[in-house]
């Protein structure tokens, strides 16, 4: 199913329908700052894991991210962070960022992998945004297809339903998404390391 919501003044009913299917365990696809992904509350272990299997991953070993409102719910999942990187993150969002950080015991077990570590993105877009202030926690976000499937992303959400339509519970028509994926930033070593150039550059 494909709803239309208003990228800038997205309308309250429309959240609130796109929340409720995230509560009853729905799988959804969502505009961002930068491309649509497929997104699930991240306390539903079994949405977790038909996100999983449509992207024909392995969620014990997959490195999953979620979407946070700001650096503060962020940093409910995460361990503690230095001032340096704590400012970094700060200065760069919200923005088409991923930062991988180290993961505290907050993390639902779906999430916790070998290396202990979780991508989070806080990323500037209005309709993300009220959905996670609306569900109240993060959502897990995963790009439709890897990077080594296809060379352009999915940018209409029209083709998005064509294509994924039937294989989850909700697309949102957001508009034209971009594409180009987000900056992927490792700061789970001694030096910060940029593992994907994407939409822009940190700051």
């Amino acid at each position: 199913m494909l709803l239309a919501v208003h990228p800038d003044n997205p309308e309250g009913r429309k959240i609130k329908k796109i929340v409720e299917t995230l509560q009853r365990g729905g799988v959804i696809i969502y505009p961002s700052d930068t491309v649509y992904a497929l997104g699930c509350d991240i306390k539903n272990s079994k949405a977790i894991d038909k996100i999983c299997k449509l992207r024909g991953v392995d969620s014990k070993k997959a490195s999953l991210s979620f979407v946070c409102r700001d650096i503060g719910q962020l940093g409910e999942y995460t361990a503690q962070m230095d001032k340096s990187l704590f400012k970094l993150i700060k200065r760069n969002t919200p923005g088409p960022f991923t930062f991988i950080l180290h993961a505290n015991n907050q993390l639902p077990r779906v999430f916790k992998n070998k290396k202990r570590t979780i991508g989070g993105r806080i990323p500037d877009n209005t309709i993300t945004q009220m959905i996670i202030e609306e569900l109240g926690h993060p959502i897990l976000s995963m790009s439709l297809k890897s990077d080594d499937e296809i060379t352009e992303y999915f940018t209409d959400p029209y083709d998005i339903e064509e294509d994924f339509g039937n294989r989850v519970d909700l697309v949102i028509d957001g508009g034209i998404g971009k594409s180009t994926p987000s900056t992927v930033v490792d700061c789970t070593k001694e030096e910060i390391e940029i593992i994907r150039e994407g939409e822009k550059k940190l700051k």
